[in-house]
């Protein structure tokens, strides 16, 4: 299996090189293109229960498509927001991805439910539940705007958005707190809740959020 990245990144497309027997897992709706013989199988990834938790915690479809390939075929595979795309190496290591950002995967994944805690009640469209992503493979997640990868160090410390954070490793200690200055700070600041981590690890964060621009288009909307 080979892959590249094309129009990025603003209007990033994946594309994948696939050999007879390579599989792909992607969100209903994602592909943009096929070339060749290959086989589309729609199913619960995971089984029912961690299909139903992923729709009913964690926002996303109970279904997911797998791309089988029966001889050398492409697949061009793309998210449903502008941005970019980057892909996360797994090898027997946890992520844990906005729903929002998952695109597909590859190899021996499994794709499950992280709850984020009670404050993520208040996150909006980030949602209280995110995917718990781990195995031996790849996921490819899509993020609004362009994508920043951030190594953290052990015990280097950050504070970040919550909305611009796509995925975080396992091995990463965060919680969800809201903002120094409290509500007003929510209310006429234009801030709200924030994630503090502390590493090692890694956390893949997007440059734009999706909530900013859909205030701005509501203004043109009245």
């Amino acid at each position: 299996m080979q892959w590249e990245k094309e129009f990025a990144p603003s209007y990033t497309i994946l594309k994948v090189k696939l050999s007879p027997g390579d599989s792909v897992v992607a969100e209903p709706g994602a592909m943009v293109l096929m070339r060749g013989d290959i086989e589309i199988k729609t199913g619960i990834s995971g089984g029912l229960l961690k299909g139903l938790g992923r729709k009913l915690l964690g926002g996303e479809s109970l279904f997911m498509n797998t791309y089988i390939a029966k001889g050398d075929s492409e697949l061009w595979l793309a998210p449903g927001l502008p941005g970019d795309i980057e892909y996360i190496p797994l090898n027997d290591e946890e992520y844990h991805v906005q729903d929002m950002s998952y695109l597909a995967h590859h190899g021996n994944v499994e794709v499950g439910v992280k709850f984020k805690g009670f404050k993520g009640l208040l996150a909006g469209g980030s949602g209280v539940f995110w995917l718990k992503i781990k195995g031996t493979g790849g996921v490819w997640v899509g993020g609004f705007g362009g994508i920043n990868i951030i190594d953290l160090k052990p015990g280097e410390k950050i504070t970040i958005d919550n909305f611009h954070v796509m995925a975080i490793e396992s091995t990463v200690n965060w919680k969800i707190r809201m903002i120094k200055g409290g509500l007003k700070t929510k209310l006429f600041g234009g801030e709200g809740l924030v994630i503090e981590a502390e590493g090692p690890g890694k956390i893949y964060t997007q440059s734009r959020v999706l909530g900013t621009l859909a205030r701005l288009m509501m203004k043109f909307m009245k």
